[in-house]
Formats: C-alpha cells, structure tokens, sequence
C-alpha cells in the first residue's frame, strides 16, 4: 500500500468515527474518504460532524440516502449515509451519478456566455434579435433570462400541480423547445421584463434554443466540446431524450403529496420537460471540479465572470442572490459562495464554491416533493464553508431556545414546484 493510500485510508476511519459518535445509529452506512491538512487560521475548516448531522437531517425528513463532497487546500472530504438504492439496499456511493436538475442552469449559462465573448450575441440585446417571433415582448432580453426577469411564466407549475400523476404524464415524453415555450405564454406572464426576480424554468428552455440556434448544433455537443471535455468531467452527461444514468447510479425517489404513500422510484426519464433548464448528470467530484474551474475562471473571461457574478436579491433576507444563471448564498461566518441547487423528481442538489474557486461543496439527497429534506441538506453549507459552531456560553444558555429560532436555517429555494 501507497503512503497516500495508508493516509487516505487513515482519515476515512477517522472521519467515519466521528461521523458514528456525532450521528449515531443512522450513519451506519457513512463513508468518508480523507486527506485534511489543518486549515489555515482565517479560513475554518469543514465541520464534518456537522456535514454528516445535515445529510442524516435529510434522512430523517424522508430521502433514503445523502451524500456530501467538499474540496479545499486541506484535501477532500466525502461523506455519505443511507442507500442509492432502496431495492437493493446498497449503500450511498460518492461516486455515483445522478440527475442535478437546475444546477444544469449554470452549464447553459456558461455556454451561453462563451457565445457572448465570441461576439455572437449581446446580453442586453432583445431574444427576438436571436429568435425573431418566438416571445410576444421585444423588451425580453438576454440577460433577463439568465437573471430570471423575464416575466416567462414557468410552465412546471401547472404540469407538477399533482406530484406524481403530472410526473408520470412526461416522465418517457419527448418535448420540443417550442411545445415547453408555448406551455409557458399559455399562462400570463408574471411581472414586466426586467423589474422582478421571478423563478422560471422557460428562461432557461429558451436559452437552449438561443444555444443551438447560434452553434448550430444540439446542446449537448455544446457541453461536451465547451465544458465537459476542457474540465475532463467524465461522469458528467446530457442524454436527453434517453432515460437512463448510465453505470454507477444513484436512484431517485419522488414523495407522492399525500402523506404514507409509498415513495415513487423517478430514476428513468427522459427529463424532456427540462431540457438545458436541468437535464445535465453528474457526480459529486465532477460538480466539485465544475464550480471551482468556473470560479478561478477556467471557462470565462474576468470581465464574463464578472458579469456572471453580479448579483440581485432573491427574497428579504439579504442573503441570497442570483447573478447570471448563478446563486449567491451569504453564510453566517461572512462567507459568500457561488453555485446552484437543484431540484429533478427524486433528487435534490447543491453545488457551489467560494469566490475564489478554492474551497467547494456538492451535496445530494435522493428524494424529492419533501422540502424539510431540501432544507436540511442545505446545511451541509454552512457547516463546509463555516466550519464548527461555537458552544454557547454559560450566562447564554437560558435564551438558548430563541438564539436557536433566530439562526434556524430558511425552507430551501424551490426550483420547482412542492407540495410537502
């Protein structure tokens, strides 16, 4: 055996009893595979007890199985706990794939802005420049589609308004990018371009076509030559309209919204009804990779990089952003990261890094339609990037109860449609 195998196999036992003492029975199946060096005194290093406290939260509020990668200059931690598989019973594997849904919305942006470097199009030229007669407002630009300012209404509102019987009715359909645009001005649009935030999946189905118009070519072999062939992600793929993860693969399971149902199995789909808004498959260290090269400027220009980080807020807490096809959460240590969640039946996702692309988290849980489990793994964030909480002191105790409600974590931002 190797020096680096002896230490990587020494911090995986390390990590894996604190994961047992800190989380007890239900890490069971927790795995982790670690190299740490002490964090330097400005930058904290993760917390894996409360890495792995968040993933078994998850557990508890309903996904079989969750899995969490952060990477830093102390190394890789990889934890994992619960099932991939709830048939078989196999164990959550950091190296499986599975469906990322609107994490898929960074790749389209970053396309999409690679064509603006090219001079092929401008962000605050009108689509219908680029599209002529595909939207009813001249006024819709580029840009208010990668900042979700359109006004678009997001057709998956009404498709998923039942969970289950509205996923089975695309779950093998092959949509156009045209029949998911006219699904969307079926339905009024919700605010004039450019004066709100208001989430939709349309935006990103049309900068699919804006993608394919200009290059000439299926989005996917945009992916490939501009994006998962320069970062070398081999576990990364765009299938569309095939239904299958293909290898090593983490199973979806989609909650019905009455509560006891028994869970849907929503690994196979075509994800039609998504497109370039959230097909994309992946795996923790391929979206690890992805985050940190986006963000240390591997794939866009500082002045693109710049624009695609400017940021906006979401709602009233002031800390979350959007920027271009791109998040920004402010965490309670004063760290800023950039990423995207994702939501696709079954699945719940979060990817993001630090400004500077050093430190990066991705983290799944293999449910969906149940946001308490959505919630939870976005503390996996905190605990990455914050590190340890500080015990509170004695004389503070007494209103330990209120300290809790105030720094609660807030409901996940949905990226389509829930009902639990």
């Amino acid at each position: 055996m190797s020096l680096t195998s002896r230490r990587r196999r020494t911090a995986g036992v390390a990590a894996a009893l604190i994961a047992a003492v800190v989380a007890g029975p239900a890490t069971a199946g927790t795995a982790a595979a670690a190299a740490p060096a002490p964090a330097s005194a400005s930058v904290p290093a993760p917390d894996r007890a409360g890495i792995v406290a968040a993933l078994n939260s998850a557990m508890a509020n309903g996904a079989p199985g969750a899995m969490a990668r952060f990477s830093g200059p102390g190394g890789v931690e990889s934890l994992t706990v619960g099932v991939r598989d709830r048939a078989s019973g196999a164990p959550m594997d950091i190296h499986a794939r599975f469906r990322i849904g609107s994490v898929s919305k960074t790749f389209s942006t970053v396309v999409l802005l690679q064509l603006v470097e090219e001079g092929r199009l401008e962000l605050d030229a009108p689509v219908d420049r680029y599209l002529p007669g595909l939207l009813p407002d001249e006024r819709i630009t580029v840009r208010h589609l990668l900042t979700h300012r359109s006004g678009l209404a997001d057709y998956t509102n009404a498709m998923f308004a039942d969970t289950v019987p509205g996923f089975e009715a695309v779950r093998n359909r092959v949509f156009s990018y045209q029949e998911l645009v006219d699904l969307s001005l079926s339905e009024p649009r919700t605010t004039e371009p450019g004066v709100a935030y208001r989430y939709s999946n349309a935006n990103f189905v049309v900068v699919g076509m804006l993608i394919e118009k200009l290059t000439g070519q299926p989005v996917d072999r945009a992916y490939e030559r501009r994006i998962f062939k320069p970062l070398k992600l081999r576990d990364t793929s765009y299938v569309h309209p095939d239904t299958r993860i293909k290898g090593l693969r983490v199973r979806g399971y989609l909650h019905p919204d009455a509560a006891g149902e028994p869970l849907v199995d929503s690994t196979e789909q075509t994800v039609s009804w998504a497109q370039s808004a959230g097909a994309v498959i992946s795996s923790p260290a391929d979206l690890n990779t992805f985050t940190s090269a986006l963000m240390r400027g591997r794939l866009l220009s500082p002045a693109m990089l710049e624009e695609m980080t400017t940021v906006t807020p979401t709602d009233a807490t002031n800390t979350r952003f959007y920027g271009l096809g791109l998040r920004r959460y402010d965490l309670s240590c004063g760290a800023q990261v950039f990423g995207h969640t994702g939501t696709v039946q079954g699945y719940y996702t979060y990817a993001f890094s630090t400004r500077d692309g050093r430190r990066s988290l991705s983290a799944v849980a293999n449910t969906s339609n149940h946001g308490a489990a959505n919630t939870a793994l976005g503390g996996t964030l905190e605990a990455a990037f914050c590190g340890p909480k500080p015990a509170p002191a004695a004389s503070a105790r007494s209103a330990f109860g209120a300290e809790a409600a105030e720094t609660a974590p807030l409901p996940a931002e949905r990226d389509l449609p829930e009902r639990h």
